[in-house]
Order: C-alpha cells, then sequence, then structure tokens
C-alpha cells in the first residue's frame, strides 16, 4: 500500500488533500500542530474529521504535536499575543504580519523526521504530501516551490535512508479552487460528504469565541471566493450570513484586481477592458497583424485567439471566426447606445474584449469576434 505523511492544520488545504491521498488508496499518518496560534479551533476541525473518517470505517494515525513553547516566542500576528490579525485581500502587503517565521520548515522537519522512521520501521516508500498552492507564493515565501525544491535537497543531504522520501506537492500550480474541485471529486469518491467535510475545517485566522470564522482576515476572503467560484455556500458558520460575507469577499476582490489593472495596464487598456471602452478603428497594433502567433486576454493571461481564428474582416479591428476551445469567452447582452448588441468579455477576469456579430465567414460558421487590440496580448510562435 502507498504510504504519505502530511501536516494536517484542520484547514480546508491540508483537508482537502487528505481526500485526495485516501481517495488514491494511500494509508495516510496526519501530524497536527499546537503552535500558540490564534485560531487553535482548527485543531478541533481536524479531530472531527479524523472522527468522521473513523465512523465510515477509515481508519488515520494522527499525531498532535506541541511547540507552543518554542514557536511562542516568534513575531507574527497569527500567534497569541501578537498584533491584531489584519483584514484585506490575501495578497496585499499587510497580510505579511501573519507570517511566522520559518513555520513551514520547522513542520516540514518534523514530518521528514516522522516520515524517515516510518520509512525505516516498514521498509517502505514514503511521500511527505502537501497543500502548499499558488494563493500563498504572494506572501509566504515558504510555501513556494523553490523552497521545497532547497529544502528537499537539505534534508536529503543531512539524513540516511532519504532515498525513500520524497515530497508530493499536487497543488504547487494550482491554488484553493483547484483544491476544493479535486476534494469535491475525491469525497464523492469515498462515499462521504462535502458539506460536513469542509464544515469540519477552519481557515479563518481570528474566529470569535464561539468558533465562528470573521469573514474578513485575507484567509477568509480567498475561502469564500473559492467556493463562491466552484458554485457551493460555505458550511463553515461565520460571524455574518453568507451573503453578506460573500459580498464583501466580491468588493475586496474587486478593489485589489482595480488597483492592479491601474497600475500595470495603460490608460487605453484599463479604459477598454475595466471600463467597456472602444478603442477607434483602424487604431490597434492588432488589426493588420499577420504574423503566426497566439492572442492573450491582456489583464489574466488567459488565451482566448490564435492566429488560425483570425481573418481580415476589413472593419479596423481584429476579427476572429473561432475563439479557442479552452477561452470560454463569456457573451453578454448589450443594450448601450440604443442598440442590442452581444458582448464579450474573458471569463477568467471579466475583462471587456469587444463584441460579437453574425457577418463572419460562412464556411466557418458565420460569426466574426470584433476585439479591441487593447484587450489582448499577442506572443509570436516560431515557424
Amino acid at each position: 500500500m502507498k504510504r504519505a505523511v502530511i501536516s494536517l492544520s484542520g484547514g480546508m488545504d491540508s483537508t482537502g488533500l487528505l481526500m485526495r491521498l485516501l481517495a488514491d488508496g494511500y494509508a495516510v499518518d496526519c501530524i497536527s500542530y499546537e503552535y500558540g496560534q490564534k485560531h487553535s479551533i482548527e485543531l478541533e476541525r481536524a479531530v472531527k474529521n479524523i472522527a468522521y473518517l473513523s465512523e465510515n470505517g477509515i481508519n488515520i494515525t494522527h499525531t498532535l504535536i506541541d511547540l507552543s513553547s518554542a514557536m511562542g516566542a516568534f513575531d507574527s500576528s497569527l500567534l497569541k499575543g501578537g498584533s491584531e490579525i489584519p483584514e484585506g485581500h490575501y495578497e496585499e502587503v499587510q497580510m505579511k504580519s501573519t507570517v511566522v517565521p520559518n513555520r513551514n520548515a520547522i513542520f516540514a522537519s518534523i514530518v521528514y523526521g516522522y516520515a524517515l522512521s516510518l520509512s525505516n520501521r516498514e521498509q517502505c516508500d514514503v511521500e511527505i504530501a502537501l497543500g502548499v498552492h499558488s494563493g500563498d507564493h504572494e506572501i509566504y515565501p515558504d510555501c513556494r516551490p523553490e523552497f521545497y525544491s532547497a529544502l528537499e535537497h537539505a534534508f536529503a543531504t543531512g539524513n540516511w535512508g532519504s532515498e525513500r522520501v520524497s515530497f508530493t506537492l499536487p497543488y504547487i500550480n494550482g491554488d484553493k479552487t483547484t483544491i476544493l474541485n479535486d476534494a469535491r471529486d475525491a469525497i464523492e469518491d469515498l462515499g462521504l460528504d462535502f458539506k460536513t467535510v469542509f464544515a469540519n475545517t477552519n481557515t479563518s485566522y481570528n474566529p470569535d469565541k464561539d468558533g465562528r470564522s470573521s469573514g474578513v482576515s485575507g484567509a477568509d476572503i480567498e475561502r469564500i471566493l473559492a467556493f463562491h467560484s466552484i458554485g457551493e455556500i460555505d458550511p463553515v458558520e461565520y460571524q455574518d450570513s453568507w451573503s453578506v460575507v460573500l459580498q464583501n469577499a466580491l468588493l475586496v476582490e474587486k478593489e485589489h484586481k482595480d488597483k492592479l489593472y491601474r497600475e500595470r495596464l495603460t490608460d487605453e487598456q484599463y479604459h477598454v477592458t475595466r471600463e467597456s471602452g472602444t478603442e477607434r478603428a483602424f487604431t490597434g497594433i492588432y488589426w493588420d497583424e499577420k504574423r503566426n502567433g497566439d492572442y492573450f486576454c491582456i489583464c489574466c493571461g488567459h488565451l482566448l485567439f490564435t492566429s488560425e481564428m483570425k481573418f481580415d474582416s476589413g472593419c479596423g479591428w481584429p476579427s476572429f471566426h473561432t475563439e479557442h476551445p479552452d477561452a470560454g469567452i463569456r457573451h453578454i447582452d448589450d443594450f448601450t447606445h440604443g442598440m442590442h448588441r452581444i458582448e464579450v468579455q474573458c471569463d477568467r477576469c471579466d475583462a471587456h474584449l469587444g463584441h460579437i456579430f453574425n457577418d463572419g465567414p460562412r464556411n466557418l460558421g458565420g460569426l466574426r469576434y470584433c476585439i479591441n487590440s487593447a484587450s489582448l496580448n499577442f506572443e509570436e510562435m516560431d515557424e
């Protein structure tokens, strides 16, 4: 049987990972840590899920390690006695106060020692599986792939038997939405209940005395947006209603992205994509572009069109008869300027792209995506 060891915080990331490993047939040992965190309710939630699994015939080895005497001396708003937990978007600079110095190095060192011991006792290969993901990379340097690459090299250098122990980071290029989607499939395969599993988790850094999530910390915002993105209502209890915390999370996300767009885009690009503007005909840089390549959303980098889909319509804007199969471009009724048109938006970031008309090449479907150059980024392909 495949063996894995994970750090089970009691949060949604490690819990989702646990579900995936179990669905894939792993025998899993879980290690949780008391390290003086304000949100120690997460440990109670981890125990609840271990019990829920046991009730359904899935037995897990769960070890709780107390590090509070050591890590309680560290400086972080996440720890008891630290400063207030900041509110806002999870990628904003104030969230750096929630970093606990060297936390993941300490956790990984303990897990690695546990995995080495397990491997030696049972003469088996052991994977150390961690739920770190790209949503953590901006603020938490100890969640980045290069950190774990360096850590694995150091641990392998400093230990005998390391050839039988490896790190597995399945979500390192994904995000919380990736984890939830994967967990939903895994939980279904296990015959468990999605809502029960995630009701037995905590992500909030500042829950109240009754364990209800605040809904306003950066971690809360990220979690709320992830559940919304997969069309689910988060089953944990918040201090406000789901509609209130969701509305706040969407507003925080919008304001954060708008700030980034204003910093990164030109005035014209911002006006077109974020304010549904239109560049003047025959002025955009791509209306007469004939090179081979791909066209991406200028805001989020999502692939929208290829040069094979482009044609010369004579309208003065880049014209495409087809969108890329993975583009998922959104079509929206537009009644502005006293007419009815169909606006097209990027499904990933809501960027205004242009409009779609029924006067394209008949032999290719009859559509014409009339797109603003300012909404696109072109990357030439080598011949």
